[in-house]
Order: C-alpha cells, then structure tokens, then sequence
C-alpha cells in the first residue's frame, strides 16, 4: 500500500486508543474507511477493529453512552500497570533511565515536525503511531517492530479480558510485519497489580510514579488525528501528498491518536 494509506490505518489505530471523546467517536466513518482500506489486515483483524469502531458508532448515534465507554477505557488503561499505553513503563519502570529515554523519543518527533500537547507524553502509544505515520514506510516498520513484543504483550492481556481494543494491538503488529503468535509472552509489568479495582491500592502503587496515564483527556492529542483523517479521505487517491502535522485550525491530523 501507498505511503499515504499506511499512515492514514496508523492514524486511525491512533485514534481507537485514545480516550474517548465525542470527536473521536464522531469519527468512527474515517476510521473505519482507513481499516477497510489497509490490504494488510486480513478479515479476522478488521472484523476486531469493527467491533470496537462499532461501539464508538453507538455511541456517535446515540445508542450508548460516552461515559460508559469512556469508564471502559480508564478500567482497562489506567488501573492497570501491565495494561499501561505508556511503552517505557514496560521498559524502565521508575528507572532515571526513562526520563531521558523521553526527552530522546521526543526529539526525535520533533524532527519530523511533530509537536505534543504539553499534557502528552511522547511514550504514549497514539503518539508513537502518529509518529510512524508520518515515516516512509520502511522506517515505520523497522520503529514499529521495536516496540512490537511490548504491543503484543498487551494485546494477549486484553484479549485474555475479552476486550476489543485487544483488535488494535493486534493491527499494530501486523502492520509491524510481526503478527501475533498463540504462544507470545512479554513481561509487561507485575502481576500482582494486574487487577486493581481497590483505589486505595492503586493511589499506593502509583503515588510516586509522576506519569499521567493516558491521553490528552481534553481531546487535543485526538483531534488532530482525526483532521488528518478526514483530510486524507477527500484526498485524490492518485495524487497522495503528506503535510506536516498539526497543519489546519484544531492542530490534529490534517494531513492526507
């Protein structure tokens, strides 16, 4: 597939793992229309991306509610340690190393024009996706399969919890030519903070941890990835061109979480 469809599936994958807000599931249309446009992602990956693309529809239409999706997402990202989006918490921990393991990744966006909101981190996992995709697709793939054994790990812990997003993780190791084997492990954090529904607990384990889970949750990180989304859609299919991020009036994906 062409530069300009890769980036557009990572875009849409970017979106999926984001919080959710009512921008974000208001473009469940352009999500799906960059899945179903992506040759790499068999029928089995894109019947998982619809059911989570589905429940985002729902909610888009009515049918379900935001707070209960968004409830969702915070049970399965931000109670868990081993479920986190963060990568460099499944690779240094608390360690100093992390800290200038972010101010290089960081960097390194920033060469390719790619500026953060200053609530995101750039371990996120959206982020990292919106960074490949802006990547010819060669160097993608090599940055992708870096972090695919971390991302598969991920995936089989959600899945094992019957999740949807577990599609998501799934999709991004395909397209890191690294499909997910029945017998894939990964050390993605203890165990024993894999469950924790006692807040308390969780304030404990986390009380010295300075990372703030998750997304922007005020929707900036997500919204300029759906502008690029949409962009990419009126876009002549023959004619690709790729801008840089954060062009357009939300500073979101405008170019053809």
């Amino acid at each position: 597939m062409s530069n300009t469809g890769r980036a557009h599936v990572l875009r849409a994958l970017s979106c999926l793992l984001r919080y959710p807000t009512e921008e974000v599931v208001a473009a469940s249309v352009e999500i799906r229309a960059a899945v179903d446009a992506e040759p790499a992602l068999d029928a089995v990956c894109r019947a998982g991306l619809h059911d989570l693309i589905a429940a985002f529809d729902a909610v888009d239409k009515g049918a379900a509610d935001l707070l209960d999706l968004q409830e969702a997402y915070v049970a399965q990202f931000d109670r868990a340690k081993s479920l986190s989006l963060h990568l460099f918490e499944h690779v240094h921990g608390e360690s100093r190393d992390r800290g200038q393991a972010m101010i290089d990744l960081r960097n390194m966006y920033e060469q390719q024009g790619l500026a953060l909101a200053v609530s995101e981190l750039p371990d996120f996992l959206p982020v990292f996706l919106e960074y490949c995709g802006v990547l010819p697709r060669a160097e993608a793939v090599a940055l992708l399969r870096q972090v695919a054994h971390i991302v598969a790990g991920l995936a089989q812990r959600l899945r094992a919890r019957g999740s949807s997003y577990a599609a998501v993780l799934e999709a991004v190791c395909t397209l890191a030519d690294m499909p997910i084997e029945p017998e894939t492990t990964v050390n993605a954090g203890s165990a024993e903070n894999d469950e924790s529904d006692d807040f308390a607990a969780l304030d404990r384990a986390w009380q010295e941890d300075p990372v703030v889970f998750g997304p922007d949750h005020g929707g900036c990180g997500g919204d300029r990835l759906i502008a690029k989304l949409r962009h990419g859609r009126r876009a002549a299919p023959q004619a690709p061109r790729r801008t840089a991020p954060g062009d357009g009036p939300d500073r979101h994906l405008t170019e053809g979480r």
